[in-house]
């Protein structure tokens, strides 16, 4: 029992020494706290450090993370598995209970301190290129769920995450992992092809990008009134991944707060599921907590609290960083890794694509395109530094209204998607 609390102590502090690396060197800074938290995770969980189990054991498992105590004990008694496996067992639950509470916990604070209402007072100028943005990425991820859905295992699963990240960003893809019960290993593979090409993209966006883009899209007309407002929601924006200060008297309490209220959203979101049998309970659990933090965030008290999004995103990594210890890389590579390429490609350029040529039709200037690409591709953080790139600061406002539609809409167009394509 004690290695059991021991491992549930590395999982929540670890990340703290993740969060410090970052800030005290930047190389690390850019790589990002996610990044390295799936890093440190899939090397723990390759180490061998953890005990695989009985080959017994894996055949009682049937795809499922770990056995139910009572079938545990029948299997040990009944002389079916040794008694060794309780132990692996037990680090499974652990894993596998760890992510089912700290997504749920987190999706809330994330949008708890979210200015909705702002967002949506300046969403006008770019509008037409964030409606874009969402019709470009349904189609190219359902063309390619149709290429790929023979050769890639729970391929319409992966269409409702791909889906969910492109319309959102990381917590949404963690959040739909949740609610279709990704396999593991399929997730943290599918994570890494998805770090590796997002960055190809994020150095081509802040390069030669907007000199091809502006070559053959309308130019930018300037507003005076966005251009007020984007220092502002700039210096908000650089902040989002600062952890400092969190632990002060000050900010501590209200962020208790803040997380006792995620807790009574979740446990309502748990009882609206078994009004609901109906239905996968996850499912109904992922999308009544975004609905009820949605209404929740325009409660002026709570909406003010300071760094409830960075103490989602420390759960986050939480999660990040577990889940990649339940990977292995042997097995990890054995999954038909040219097709989880190419899908996760044909997603990423696809939509691109798409949205660049809907964006000539509809006249959308090449500015507004970028920055909306930006915050559907990846996520409100990355608007200032493509906006710096286009050295146009006009455009944080509505890159960053963008980013915070995507994360609102996220995980209803994901699940949606996904359940969709389930029946082909």
């Amino acid at each position: 029992m004690i290695k059991i609390v021991l491992l549930v102590i590395f999982y929540f502090t670890f990340p703290l020494l993740i969060i410090y690396m970052c800030k005290k060197w930047s190389v690390l800074q850019k790589l990002g706290t996610i990044v390295l938290a799936y890093v440190f995770g899939l090397i723990l969980g390759s180490s061998g450090i953890f005990p695989e189990g009985s080959d017994q054991y894996k055949l009682a498992l049937q795809g499922r993370t770990a056995l139910p105590g009572s079938e545990l004990e029948k299997l040990i008694n009944d002389g079916v598995i040794p008694a060794e496996d309780k132990f692996v067992n037990q680090i499974a639950t652990v894993q596998d209970l760890i992510p089912t509470v700290v997504v749920p916990l987190a999706f809330p604070l994330l949008l708890f301190s979210l200015n909705i209402k702002r967002w949506l007072k300046y969403a006008r100028k770019g509008f037409v290129s964030v409606a874009l943005a969402l019709i470009a990425g349904l189609v190219m991820v359902t063309a390619g769920f149709f290429i790929w859905k023979d050769s890639i295992p729970d391929s319409w699963k992966l269409a409702g995450m791909f889906e969910g990240i492109y319309t959102g960003g990381t917590p949404n893809f963690v959040a739909i992992k949740m609610a279709l019960n990704v396999d593991p290993n399929l997730f943290v593979i599918v994570s890494t092809y998805d770090m590796i090409i997002g960055a190809v993209l994020v150095l081509f966006f802040i390069t030669v990008a907007p000199k091809i883009f502006r070559t053959f899209l309308p130019k930018f007309a300037e507003e005076k009134e966005l251009s007020a407002e984007g220092d502002l929601i700039a210096k908000e924006t650089e902040t989002l991944e600062d952890f400092s200060g969190m632990l002060n008297k000050k900010t501590l309490f209200p962020l208790l707060k803040a997380l006792g209220v995620s807790v009574i959203i979740f446990a309502l979101a748990g009882g609206i599921s078994l009004v609901l049998p109906m239905f996968p309970q996850m499912v109904v659990v992922i999308l009544s907590i975004t609905t009820l933090a949605i209404l929740a965030s325009l409660l002026k008290p709570l909406n003010k609290i300071e760094k409830t999004f960075q103490l989602g995103m420390y759960l986050i990594l939480v999660f990040s960083l577990t889940v990649a210890s339940m990977a292995d890389l042997k097995s990890m590579f054995s999954i038909g890794m040219l097709d989880l390429i190419l899908f996760i490609s044909w997603c990423y350029f696809g939509s691109l694509i798409l949205h660049l040529i809907l964006a000539k039709i509809f006249k959308v200037d090449a500015d507004n395109f970028l920055i909306t690409a930006t915050a559907f591709i990846f996520s409100p953080p990355f608007v200032p530094l493509v906006a710096n790139a286009l050295k146009n600061k006009d455009l944080i406002v509505t890159g960053i209204t963008g980013g915070i539609i995507g994360y609102v809409l996220g995980n209803y167009f994901g699940v949606a998607l996904a359940y969709f394509l389930k029946g082909f």
